[in-house]
C-alpha cells in the first residue's frame, strides 16, 4: 500500500479521535448512556484507522501527528462549542506542536 493509503488512514484516525474526544464532555463521566455509547464507538474506530495507518507509515510519524493534529482540533471544538478559549500559554504551546507537526513530517528522516 502507498504512503497516500496510510495517510488517508491516519485522516480518518483523526476525525474519529476528535469526534471521540470533543463529545466526552456530554457524557457527563460515562452517565449518559447514549453520548457514553458514541465516544466508545467513535474511538474504537479510531484505534482501529490508527493502527491501520501504522501498519504504512512509520509509528513515530503517525503518533506525532495524529496526537498533535488531534489536540489541535479538540482545542479549536472546546472554543467553538464551549467558549472555552487557551490562555497565553496555551496558544503558544499550540503553535509549537503545529510547528512540531511540521517539522516531523516534512522534515523528519525515516530510516528504514
Amino acid at each position: 500500500m502507498s504512503y497516500l493509503t496510510g495517510y488517508i488512514y491516519l485522516v480518518l484516525a483523526i476525525i474519529f479521535g476528535i469526534t471521540a474526544n470533543g463529545f466526552l464532555k456530554t457524557t457527563n463521566g460515562f452517565t449518559n448512556l447514549y453520548p457514553t455509547v458514541f465516544c466508545v464507538c467513535s474511538i474504537i474506530i479510531c484505534l482501529f484507522f490508527l493502527a491501520k495507518a501504522m501498519t504504512i507509515i512509520p509509528v513515530g510519524f503517525t503518533y506525532a501527528t495524529y496526537g498533535g493534529l488531534t489536540i489541535i482540533a479538540v482545542t479549536l471544538f472546546g472554543i467553538i462549542k464551549y467558549n472555552q478559549s487557551p490562555n497565553i500559554y496555551g496558544t503558544i504551546g499550540i503553535i509549537l506542536i503545529i510547528v512540531g507537526v511540521i517539522l516531523v513530517n516534512y522534515l523528519g528522516k525515516i530510516n528504514s
